[in-house]
């Protein structure tokens, strides 16, 4: 059974503000769902979301490597 989170609750669970949750909703930049006026959040969409905008650290071996490549 999937849990669904409230915009407080998302807020806490990515820990940032609500502010914040409810601009990505605002420009559709997170899955969410409509649940009459109220605006829900799977843990599974919100764990998605979070893999997909992750960014690798630079490491040395990554900065020669796209050196490498370039050249």
């Amino acid at each position: 059974m999937e849990n669904y989170l409230t915009v407080p609750e998302t807020a806490v669970y990515l820990n940032t503000s609500e502010r914040f949750v409810r601009r990505l909703v605002a420009e559709r930049r997170i899955a969410f769902h409509h649940v009459g006026r109220h605006v829900r959040f799977a843990l599974s969409d919100l764990d998605e979301w979070l893999a997909a905008v992750r960014v690798e650290p630079i490491t040395a071996a990554t900065v020669c490597r796209d050196l490498r490549e370039v050249a």
